[in-house]
């Protein structure tokens, strides 16, 4: 295997020290000549020269790395949140280390120490704890810490967020206009902000329109039922909780799913049971995930803004990696109705 070409070697070709060399590399503001700067570039190309990153960050003493934590990659929601940090990063040259929870406390605790660990320059988690005092060694070590999608209390961690309740409240008055009235809402676990937030969005509507719902329509999965092996557990859920609202003697007209991949569970029941979607059941999500117009039907769903999260929360985080401190500490994004194929309008007589 070839050696890797050192500084060294590039100084023996253009006839100057390593450390002349190793200045004109780094672009360090100490002067050396436009020619001798110019035939040292020329040379570390030709030699395919390739700097000692990790030795240049420990003479720093800066790790150019930011830490990411959340629930689930499997989830393209995160994904594509993920996607907008990792633009920015990039752009400010720096690496993630992205840390997958699989929902589980346990290992968002873990990886929280094994971030302080590796020294992170920073930190952007959706957490799955929402307890302030987790945080606290980053806190007190002066580590920057931004909070995506579930917002925690604490005036020391800069928040990226969204207005779930209006979201909530949003599909739950389209399927409202439609005619609907039996309006039933499945959800994972109600132990998390962004659930609680859609759920209320969900009842407050009901309210205003003086519909008072079935108990039975609100479907909730247990903890637990997630687990954290494979990827398709929220989809599980979905099927589980239309078996459900299926079994009832009371049917309802449409289902509310509290994210985008329980919906698709839904429907997929719903098919497998041989009820039509939309004819026979009306379906509307929330995220707006890509997959969403390219199933069948096309779904009805809640636009989140995710990609731009993703990079709100980076340029929040290494503006403050830069010393550029904001008054504003909270930003929070707002949902969009995105109308497709899966909810119809309900005639009178079908109510």
């Amino acid at each position: 295997m070839d050696k890797p070409v050192t500084i060294y070697d590039i100084a023996k070709k253009v006839n100057a020290s390593a450390a002349t060399v190793s200045r004109v590399l780094s672009n360090s503001s100490y002067p050396v000549s436009l020619e001798m700067s110019k035939k040292i570039r020329k040379v570390a190309e030709e030699l395919k020269y390739s700097p000692n990153m990790l030795g240049r960050q420990l003479k720093k003493n800066n790790s150019m790395t930011i830490g990411v934590i959340i629930p689930s990659i499997s989830n393209p929601f995160y994904s594509e949140i993920v996607l907008g940090i990792e633009e920015v990063a990039r752009n400010n040259g720096y690496h993630v280390l992205l840390c997958n929870t699989h929902q589980s406390l346990e290992l968002e605790h873990e990886y929280l120490q094994t971030l302080i660990e590796k020294q992170v320059n920073g930190l952007i988690i959706s957490s799955v704890i929402l307890n302030k005092d987790m945080l606290s060694e980053y806190i007190r070590r002066k580590i920057n810490v931004v909070s995506i999608d579930q917002m925690i209390e604490d005036a020391d961690i800069y928040q990226i967020g969204f207005d779930y309740r209006k979201g909530g409240y949003m599909a739950t008055s389209h399927l409202i206009a439609k005619g609907h009235r039996k309006i039933a809402f499945v959800t994972a676990p109600l132990d998390r902000p962004s659930r609680k937030g859609t759920y209320r969005g969900y009842l407050e509507a009901l309210e205003d329109y003086g519909i008072k719902p079935l108990e039975s329509w609100l479907q909730v999965s247990e903890r637990g039922e997630e687990g954290i092996e494979g990827g398709t557990w929220e989809f599980a859920i979905g099927k589980k909780l239309t078996q459900r609202l299926l079994s009832l003697e009371q049917r309802p007209t449409a289902i509310f799913a509290c994210n985008d991949m329980i919906a698709f569970g839904v429907i997929n029941e719903l098919n497998n049971q041989g009820i039509e979607v939309p004819g026979e059941m009306s379906v509307i999500g929330f995220d707006n995930i890509e997959m969403t117009q390219m199933i069948y039907p096309p779904l009805t769903t809640i636009g989140h803004p995710k990609y731009e999260m993703g990079r709100f929360a980076g340029n929040m985080l290494f503006d403050l990696l830069k010393g550029v401190e904001s008054n504003i500490k909270e930003v929070v994004l707002q949902p969009k109705l995105i109308e497709r194929k899966s909810v119809e309008v309900l005639l009178d007589e079908e109510r």
